[in-house]
């Protein structure tokens, strides 16, 4: 069902804050359907993300050691997302 979410474990160096949090928020975006937030589902998606990051934390912590690292780069440590990113966050003024 999620096959854009990224395998976090076994990265070197280990999965940042930030990765588990955009692995949380497009597993929640999936399972809910949601794409674009709204003040009436904002409090809910932005508490499962919270629960799911915090799950991933745990679980990751719990694993074993992986034998090879995963077989994909994760989309934050690739230098077109990183300036996609930056991109986004000069041209959106809140």
């Amino acid at each position: 069902m999620c096959r854009n979410i990224t395998e976090l474990r076994g990265l070197e160096p280990a999965a940042t804050t930030e990765e588990i949090e955009a692995a949380a928020r497009q597993y929640v975006r999936k399972v809910s359907g949601i794409q674009k937030l709204s003040d009436s589902n904002r409090t809910a998606f932005e508490k499962a993300v919270e629960e799911v990051a915090a799950t991933t934390v745990e679980l990751l912590a719990a694993l074993p050691s992986r034998r090879q690292p995963p077989k994909t780069v994760p989309p934050l440590r690739r230098p077109e997302v990183r300036e996609r990113i930056a991109a986004r966050g000069t041209t959106t003024a809140s």
